[in-house]
């Protein structure tokens, strides 16, 4: 009895040391050092930074301060600033070109850019997940085929699509610029898209179909809300592709109130005549701030749907 009792009270003299062991609080961890970085470094950097970004906005700024230079200014007067500043250039372009307004060619530039968007958007998306989600023969020989059109030149379908269009009598219109956008023609929107679908669970898939779902409500309820990012990515794209294509106006529209605004900018250089420079660099100028506002406002969807990686927890 006495020995058990010696082994209780010595269990019991121990027990209150070791609870205060293990509840001894832990103190916070050692902070960082952080790595100085020296003056002359950061002052490097600096300049390093300032002389890329003067190089990249140089352009820029020569085009928006050379709209305010006079037509008789240019190959005369090769610095930045213009002598004898002037807005006589925007009231040119305002006025338009060959009859027809600005405000037209900005319209029909709005039309198939916003049409390109709604069109790559939802084909891509619907080709992306046939070849991410259904299961069909082929299915690795078609996304081969697709794939393999990045390689193929535009100008080797040139002549055939624009025979066919002629044939159908749709030159001159907005249809050959804007049918195509709803084919899935961009295949690298959906490769782009494929990936994101892909790297999605398909758990989701399987619980919906168990509760009756289809693959257009599976589609439309799961998939698509998930690939926004990638979406608003391709949106961006084909936005400021269609914006500044000038190929295709080139090849299919013939009358000037058709023309977009690459187009449009053609018209202010006449080879057999003299060329208006100043109202050529101003309607560039205007040309190009849409697409810049566009960029800025989206750039934060951009850099998301470039940079997510499967989904968010």
């Amino acid at each position: 009895m006495s020995t058990s009792n010696q082994g209780i009270t010595s269990g019991s003299a121990s027990t209150p040391a070791f609870a205060a062991q293990q509840t001894t609080p832990v103190g916070p961890p050692a902070p960082r050092r952080r790595v100085k970085r020296k003056t002359w470094q950061t002052v490097i950097w600096l300049v390093a930074l300032i002389i890329i970004t003067a190089v990249v906005l140089y352009p820029l700024l020569w085009l928006f301060l050379s709209t305010f230079k006079p037509n008789s200014e240019f190959g005369q007067n090769p610095g930045l600033f213009p002598q004898a500043p002037t807005i006589d250039n925007y009231g040119k372009v305002m006025e338009g070109i060959a009859g027809v307004p600005m405000w037209r060619f900005f319209l029909n530039s709005f039309i198939l850019a916003a049409a390109a968007v709604v069109g790559t958007v939802f084909s891509s998306a619907l080709a992306a997940y046939a070849f991410a989600r259904v299961q069909f023969k082929g299915l690795g020989i078609f996304f081969a085929a697709m794939i393999g059109t990045l390689l193929l030149p535009f100008h080797v379908v040139i002549i055939p699509q624009y025979i066919i269009f002629n044939q159908l009598g749709w030159v001159d219109t907005f249809i050959p610029l804007i049918l195509p956008k709803f084919l899935a023609t961009e295949a690298f929107f959906v490769f782009l898209l494929v990936q994101f679908i892909r790297q999605m669970p398909r758990d989701m898939d399987e619980a919906a179909r168990i509760d009756g779902a289809g693959h257009l409500r599976i589609f439309w309820s799961i998939i698509l809300p998930l690939i926004k990012p990638a979406l608003i990515t391709c949106a961006i794209f084909s936005f400021i592709w269609a914006w500044n294509d000038f190929l295709g106006p080139l090849l299919y529209l013939t009358s000037p109130e058709n023309y977009p605004l690459p187009i449009a900018l053609r018209l202010y250089n006449d080879q057999t005549s003299s060329s208006d420079y100043g109202a050529t660099v101003t309607a560039s100028f205007v040309a190009l701030v849409p697409v810049l506002l566009f960029f800025v406002v989206f750039q934060r969807f951009l850099v998301d749907g470039v940079a997510t990686q499967g989904l968010k927890g």
